[in-house]
C-alpha cells in the first residue's frame, strides 16, 4: 500500500474511531494507531474490508494480549460483499447462475474472519446492523455437513439467526467481518 493511501486509510479510521466513542470506550485511538503501524498486512486487510463497504471499527480489545478487534460497523452488510454463497464448495456444486466468490473466500482474501453467531449478537448490542440486510455467519460443521449454513440479521428490535442452503446467494445478503490487531 503506498504512503498515501496508507495516511488515508488511518485518517478515516480515525474519524470513524471519534465518531463511535461508545463502541470502544476506554481505547485511545494512539494505541490503537500504534498497534496499526507494526501490523502492514492488517492494514491491507482494514483497507479490504473498507474498500467493500465495511466501516470497519473498534469494537474491543483482549485486555490480555492488547490486540484491539476491528469489526463491520456500516449500518448493512457491506455492499461490495453481498450476493456470495456461503462458502467454495457450496459455489462450485451450483449449476447455473454460479456467484463469482463466496464470503468463506472472499473473507480468506480479505485477511478477515467471518464473525459467529455470538460474535455478530455482540455487535447488535452496539448498534442497530442489518436491519434490512443479513450477514452470513461462521456456520457450525455438523450444519454445514448436511448442506446448510447460518446467517442472521436484526428485525424487530431482535436479532434472528436461521438457516439456509449454503450454496444460496441474495441481492440482500452478505457477511461482517473481524480482524484482531
Amino acid at each position: 500500500m503506498k504512503a498515501q493511501q496508507r495516511d488515508e486509510l488511518l485518517r478515516t479510521l480515525e474519524q470513524r474511531f471519534e465518531r463511535n466513542m461508545r463502541r470502544h470506550e476506554g481505547i485511545a485511538w494512539a494505541d490503537v494507531e500504534a498497534r496499526l503501524e507494526d501490523r502492514p498486512r492488517a492494514l491491507e486487510s482494514l483497507r479490504a474490508m473498507e474498500e467493500t463497504g465495511g466501516e470497519p471499527d473498534v469494537i474491543g480489545r483482549n485486555e490480555r494480549s492488547g490486540s484491539v478487534t476491528f469489526c463491520d460497523c456500516a449500518a448493512e452488510s457491506p455492499s461490495g460483499r453481498r450476493s456470495v454463497c456461503y462458502d467454495k464448495e457450496a459455489r462450485v456444486s451450483r449449476k447455473e447462475h454460479r456467484p463469482e466468490a463466496s464470503a468463506v473466500e472472499m473473507a480468506a482474501d480479505m485477511g478477515v474472519e467471518l464473525l459467529t453467531e455470538a460474535q455478530y449478537r455482540a455487535l447488535q448490542e452496539l448498534g442497530g446492523f442489518d436491519t434490512k440486510t443479513s450477514s452470513w455467519v461462521q456456520t457450525p460443521e455438523d450444519v454445514r455437513s448436511r448442506g446448510g449454513a447460518l446467517f442472521c440479521d436484526r428485525r424487530y428490535g431482535r436479532v434472528f439467526v436461521y438457516h439456509n442452503g449454503a450454496q444460496s446467494y441474495y441481492a440482500a445478503r452478505g457477511f461482517r467481518a473481524s480482524i484482531d490487531v
